[in-house]
């Protein structure tokens, strides 16, 4: 997180995938972090239930000064509505989810329609709030303005929860473990090729694709090859992740009327 030039302030979600070492053993740091810093607002904590017992030596795998700010989400199921996020379950040897973030639905002004219509100052506001102003509807000086989306799927086989997780969203960070020469390696162990990544991609309408979690058989000089694969399958924009890497949601596509 210090690398990173992340504060534990600016955590307000723990969303754990499953209980394998690589996806959880940064649970105590974070936690411990939370607490040290006195962070105030509420921080949930979203994780699988059947491994209740493994969340419990993680949030308290050593002594310290604990916080009462985490609230607790154990997952039997699917998921939806608690604030923007969905969970769904993948296909692992144990128990895992993927999840999705989705900003609500806005509205764009169009300042010349406004103007038209004779509406400013606070007029503008009012209009926003209400949905009508002097006889003048939200309609007729906006536009819908469709809220920014992510998935974050790790470990799995393809399954629906895949597809359904990834649907039209604006950015999809997946697991390509393996390339296609080890798809039956891949499917024994749970886990995804390159080229179904990008498969998954182009049949949910992602718009950026971000590949990531590749097998240590790989080293940093089969980068290339993994986009490659990924590119047989799907044409949109590809990165290959790594550590400490920004990437950017892709900025919301608003689509204004012609008159």
């Amino acid at each position: 997180m210090v690398h990173a030039g992340m504060s534990a302030h600016d955590v307000h979600w723990l969303c754990v995938t499953h209980f394998h070492g690589d996806h959880c053993l940064g649970v105590p740091g974070v936690v411990q972090r939370i607490a040290r810093d006195r962070v105030r607002h509420p921080v949930r904590a979203v994780y699988p239930g059947s491994g209740e017992d493994y969340w419990r030596r993680l949030r308290h795998a050593a002594a310290f000064a604990d916080t009462s700010v985490i609230a607790e989400h154990p997952l039997s199921g699917e998921l939806d509505g608690v604030g923007p996020l969905t969970a769904r379950r993948l296909s692992h040897p144990v128990e895992s989810y993927g999840y999705r973030v989705q900003e609500p639905d806005g509205r764009r002004m169009l300042p010349e329609r406004l103007a038209a219509h004779g509406i400013r100052g606070p007029e503008v506001g009012e209009l926003q709030r209400t949905g009508s102003v002097r006889g003048v509807t939200l309609d007729q000086c906006s536009v819908p303005k469709p809220g920014q989306s992510m998935a974050f799927v790790m470990d799995t086989r393809l399954c629906d929860a895949v597809f359904e997780l990834a649907s039209g969203v604006d950015l999809l960070v997946i697991e390509s473990t393996f390339l296609a020469e080890e798809s039956a390696l891949a499917k024994e162990y749970g886990h995804l090729t390159a080229y179904e990544a990008g498969q998954v991609a182009a049949e949910a309408g992602v718009r950026r694709l971000v590949l990531t979690h590749f097998s240590e058989r790989y080293g940093f000089d089969d980068e290339p090859a993994f986009t490659a694969e990924a590119h047989q399958s799907f044409t949109g924009e590809i990165i290959t992740a790594r550590d400490l890497m920004r990437i950017p949601v892709p900025r919301r596509q608003v689509h204004t009327p012609v008159k």
